[in-house]
């Protein structure tokens, strides 16, 4: 999946209905398929199927330790992930992975 801007460039319609720009390449404008914070969501999401919620939490938590302590995973690739979930948690779940977010950038 790309972003919103690159599908839209891409089938010629800007805002007001016209013809877009035309593309500008889906590196420049955000590519979603090569996000570290998306690809971490998709193989939890592939290895959790059927467990509870809690499994899920735990597996991303060890997954982004990991990745921390390994060098592969950056503060802003942190950032980037929790701009990605949080729209989709009501408060109570976004306060909490704010602090596990911030919990992990300290590694």
């Amino acid at each position: 999946m790309k972003d919103f801007k690159s599908f839209y460039e891409q089938n010629g319609r800007d805002k007001k209905g016209g013809k877009g720009e035309g593309n500008t390449g889906a590196a420049q404008n955000g590519d979603f398929e090569n996000d570290k914070g998306v690809n971490l969501i998709k193989s939890v999401a592939s290895s959790m199927q059927g467990r509870s919620q809690s499994d899920i939490m735990r597996a991303i938590i060890d997954e982004a330790e990991r990745g921390k302590r390994e060098g592969t995973l950056t503060n802003a690739d942190l950032d980037n992930f929790y701009a990605l979930m949080a729209p989709t948690l009501d408060g109570f779940k976004k306060q909490k992975l704010k602090s596990i977010i911030a919990r992990l950038k300290r590694i």
